[in-house]
């Protein structure tokens, strides 16, 4: 049989962010089908979906441009993957009218009012490690800066009058505020005052506006359903759990609310009738559900499904019979048809007795001991979840095992468990690793000679940190725009992520000689097993430095090293032929080195 290529795998599509045209008769979303990602539509009397936008740059989001004088589209595009988003009018004839129009500086859309006339901005341009907000006029293309503080601003949406905006302050990645901005006195009334770390998400106002539904874990482990009163500011639960819910949405009419909850990485939609109070679910297959929306006549929900076995695709809820149905096909190969695999829910106990949850692959045409991949997520402050990756399932068709850990420090599994890692415990979640490897040992079907270790972002500190202090258990390693020196990523990285990270990994000035011990770079002497090195040249995350650091080193000893760049890439390979080149590359390096 004819072996599948990776660029099979790679070519099936991903979509994201779908809204619903305004007659509820079509579905508008972002998706890769043409090899960069672009605004497709698909009117649900026809089969196939067409291209809306044609643009040289990959598009981050978009938002309808609701007003009585113009039709179109609000986009975010960046430049060659340098998150320096600028905002765009995509007019219903074509044309592209600049909205923002200073590209050294990051906007993120913050709504529209509610008579279409103004949408809401924040940006970096005063200072770069501070956000600000502004208002701008759609059709004047007037800009207003309405609140201007040292710290991370954001606009959320507007109030239902349109004289206040709803706005987050970022404390940390795992910390916020809400407050409303009067827009006519400048006030700032702070509503989710709170002691202790706590965060608020996805919040939507009440049909009289006098109150908040929103998502929170606020003096709670997990994120539970709430209503924020905005006189009293005192917090009512609604639904309260075991596991974080996830993506609040609210029906058009204001009736129903849809959240899903991450069930160990798995998602389970919910349904609450606000008139009832009733709880409804639906049937999905293994993985995790995203980007919920009501349809404007309120009878139907939308959402972005991606499972192991389900590659990323538009679902749709018929709400009054609770039936499902697929909108897009993403998997239009059929070579792939019954080839993707789904993963076993493990967990095993780390060195300090902590049980630590992976998901375990194993290929289809396993007859003996196999070689194994260790794939690591980045964050550290996320989760590997129940989806579909090409690149592993390529390297399950090749017969290589994965398994996916979310070591301590993943987020998920609660408070407690997200701060398991923080500043000096940097290096227990490496050793969750070790402890991995112990399991796959005992568990006895992978080749203890054969284990390769594979993560990008943070996920490529721990694939450096591995190596270096754990040398002996690796045969081979893939580092993706990894760190390989806090001091020198905390000094490089964008000025305001400097604060948020900070968090996270400490100062360096307060834990620089900490940094120094367990920095890769300062322990390239003890690597001994090959590396391939990816980056992007425009990363804002970690930058490229990061990577030629420690690439440098290694080939001053004259260690088995690859190093490959892209310089239209940031802190993702976003691009079809970038993505074949890299994996291409990797596939290579994994046969080499760990392959029969």
């Amino acid at each position: 049989m004819k072996e599948i290529g990776i660029k099979s795998y790679l070519c099936v599509g991903t979509v994201s962010n779908p809204i619903y045209g305004p007659k509820s008769n079509k579905i508008i979303f972002i998706a890769d089908y043409s090899g960069l990602p672009q605004v497709w539509t698909k009117g649900f009397d026809i089969r196939e979906p067409t291209q809306t936008s044609f643009t040289n740059e990959r598009i981050t989001f978009f938002k309808y441009l609701k007003s009585s004088s113009q039709r179109g589209l609000f986009i975010g595009m960046d430049v060659g993957g340098n998150e320096k988003q600028q905002l765009f009018l995509l007019k219903s004839d074509g044309v592209l009218i600049p909205l923002t129009n200073s590209p050294e500086h990051k906007h993120e859309y913050g709504g529209h009012s509610p008579d279409g006339k103004w949408i809401a901005w924040s940006s970096n341009r005063r200072h770069p490690a501070f956000f600000d907000i502004y208002i701008q006029n759609v059709e004047t293309l007037e800009i207003q800066m309405v609140l201007s503080k040292d710290g991370l601003y954001s606009s959320i949406m507007w109030s239902p009058d349109g004289k206040s905006l709803l706005f987050r302050k970022t404390n940390s990645q795992l910390d916020n505020d809400l407050g409303l901005l009067n827009l006519c006195t400048g006030e700032m009334n702070w509503l989710t005052v709170h002691q202790g770390e706590a965060s608020y998400k996805n919040p939507h106002f009440s049909k009289d506006g006098d109150h908040l539904y929103l998502l929170t874990n606020q003096d709670r482990e997990f994120f539970g359903l709430a209503i924020i009163d905005l006189s009293t500011k005192n917090i009512t639960w609604l639904e309260v759990g075991q596991w974080d819910f996830e993506g609040l949405a609210m029906s058009k009419d204001q009736s129903k609310l849809a959240f899903s909850i991450n069930e160990g990485g798995i998602s389970r939609g919910i349904l609450l009738d606000l008139k009832s109070s009733a709880l409804y679910t639906w049937q999905t297959p293994m993985g995790v559900l995203t980007s919920l929306t009501f349809s404007p006549d309120n009878q139907k929900l939308a959402y972005v499904f991606n499972g192991p076995a389900y590659p990323s695709d538009i679902w749709q809820v018929d709400l009054r019979k609770m039936k499902t149905e697929r909108l897009t096909q993403s998997l239009q190969s059929k070579l792939l048809e019954n080839k993707l695999i789904e993963p076993i829910l493990i967990s095993f106990k780390s060195f300090d007795n902590l049980q630590v949850p992976a998901f375990y692959f194993k290929p289809n045409t396993q007859t003996e001991k196999v070689p194994v991949i260790l794939y690591v997520h980045g964050g550290p402050e996320s989760q590997i979840r129940a989806v579909f990756n090409p690149v592993l399932q390529y390297f399950l068709s090749l017969g290589y095992a994965v398994i996916t850990p979310n070591v301590r420090g993943s987020t998920g599994y609660g408070k407690t468990y997200t701060h398991l890692d923080d500043v000096r415990k940097r290096m227990d979640s490496v050793r969750d690793l070790v402890s991995l490897v112990d399991w796959l040992k005992k568990e006895g079907s992978t080749d203890p000679n054969r284990v390769a270790i594979m993560g990008g972002s943070y996920g490529g500190f721990m694939v450096l940190a591995a190596i270096s202090h754990y040398p002996e258990l690796w045969s081979a390693a893939i580092d993706l725009v990894g760190i390989s020196s806090f001091r020198t990523f905390l000094k490089k990285t964008s000025p305001w992520r400097r604060k948020l990270r900070e968090a996270e990994y400490g100062t360096i000035e307060k834990d620089g000689n900490f940094y120094d011990l367990i920095d890769p770079f300062n322990q390239t002497d003890r690597i001994t097993s090959p590396l391939m090195v990816i980056h992007g040249c425009n990363d804002p995350r970690v930058p490229i430095e990061e990577s030629e650091q420690i690439v440098t080193k290694l080939m001053a000893r004259n260690h088995p090293v690859q190093f490959i760049h892209f310089k239209n890439e940031g802190h993702s390979i976003v691009k079809l032929n970038n993505k074949i080149t890299a994996y291409t590359a990797i596939t290579h390096f994994l046969n080499q080195y760990i392959g029969k």
